[in-house]
């Protein structure tokens, strides 16, 4: 008992009266002098400087980070430039904007009268419909592919073979969509190879590039076999975070390989699509520009024109830049509504999507 005693009056042991041991900190020797000059600043009257969750202070944190911050300040210097400071320009959309005489400080406010002009444009609305339609087909169509690719790859037992169809599938990734429309004119044309070989075995060819029925199918197509390869290096690195111990487990309850696809793969990518599909979903009216309006002319503007081309052809190509200003405002403010609506649809789901839900 006397023993007892004698350790827990220890610690009352201390030099001046002020709670720290005569022989160094509470923490430990090492930290000894930082303990010191902490007291003697509190003692002289100096603040103490604010210390984060890490243990030290920021300017610390700024001095240890210093390489890391030169390194990505000419990545923010270019967000900045061409990101950003444009969206200063949005101004037109609010002015009765002329280039060429009075500028963006010279033109008059019009308020919200490019706006209005646009709700009552019965062909904006039209555009804004065939949008959806395009972009619904394609993620009806282009969508699951990706992910069924992943699957059959990751059942590839030979590493060679894997690689090489991967490699093969995401070529087409680099190709530009000047290139990919010629591969398909070249296919698919009237005068292309498939309908060449019809026309010599007796039968009537066809011509799928002017044909404005099966455009929204065409350009999906086209999406598919250029940016499929993009899709499944994701899922694939999805898939190989998944634990072997649960295929294992599976088989030994006499699970098959579909039923393993089932209950323990696809559980595994459901994080990773809803959140592929939210940003999908986000760029619902921003469709590729380009693609579009190489084909364009083919299959008329009825079955072809996306709010891009819209934009571009009654805004900057006759000269009505608020117009299309306040256009490409309407979008941008569509798809954060598309983005906030999808990501609502994934926390109901249970899944994280963009953010998670606080």
């Amino acid at each position: 008992m006397k023993a007892r005693a004698t350790v827990a009056a220890a610690p009352d042991r201390t030099a001046g009266g002020t709670g720290v041991p005569a022989g160094g900190s509470g923490a430990g020797d090492g930290d000894g002098g930082e303990t010191k000059k902490a007291g003697s600043a509190r003692a002289g009257g100096v603040p103490e400087p604010r210390r984060e969750r890490g243990g030290i202070t920021w300017r610390q944190r700024l001095r240890r980070d210093r390489t890391l911050i030169l390194m990505t300040m000419p990545a923010i210097a270019l967000l900045l430039i061409f990101n950003y400071i444009p969206l200063l320009g949005n101004i037109v959309a609010f002015q009765d904007y002329d280039v060429y005489d009075l500028g963006i400080t010279g033109s008059p406010f019009v308020g919200f009268d490019n706006f209005t002009r646009i709700f009552e444009d019965y062909r904006f609305w039209e555009v804004l419909v065939n949008t959806l339609v395009i972009f619904v087909t394609q993620l009806v169509l282009f969508f699951p592919i990706p992910i069924a690719i992943a699957l059959l790859l990751n059942t590839i037992m030979s590493t060679r073979v894997r690689a090489w169809v991967q490699a093969v599938v995401y070529l087409p990734h680099f190709f530009s969509w000047v290139l990919v429309v010629t591969v398909f004119q070249q296919m698919f044309g009237g005068a292309g190879l498939v309908a060449q070989w019809l026309r010599e075995h007796g039968h009537e060819g066809f011509d799928l590039m002017t044909n404005p029925g099966f455009f929204k199918f065409l350009v999906s197509a086209q999406a598919v076999w250029k940016d499929a390869g993009w899709g499944v290096i994701v899922f694939l690195a999805a898939l190989a975070a998944v634990n072997t111990d649960l295929y294992e487990a599976a088989a030994v309850d006499g699970a098959g390989r579909w039923r393993r696809m089932w209950h323990v793969t696809l559980p595994a990518l459901r994080p990773v699509i809803a959140l592929l599909l939210v940003l999908r979903v986000g760029s619902a009216l921003n469709l590729d520009f380009e693609q579009i309006l190489l084909q364009r002319d083919q299959v008329g503007a009825g079955a072809s024109e996306i709010l891009d081309t819209y934009i571009w052809w009654t805004g900057i190509k006759t000269g009505d830049f608020g117009y299309a200003a306040a256009a490409g405002i309407f979008k941008g403010l569509f798809s954060v509504a598309m983005v906030l609506g999808a990501n609502k649809v994934a926390h109901m789901l249970g899944e994280q999507g963009v953010y998670s839900k606080k």
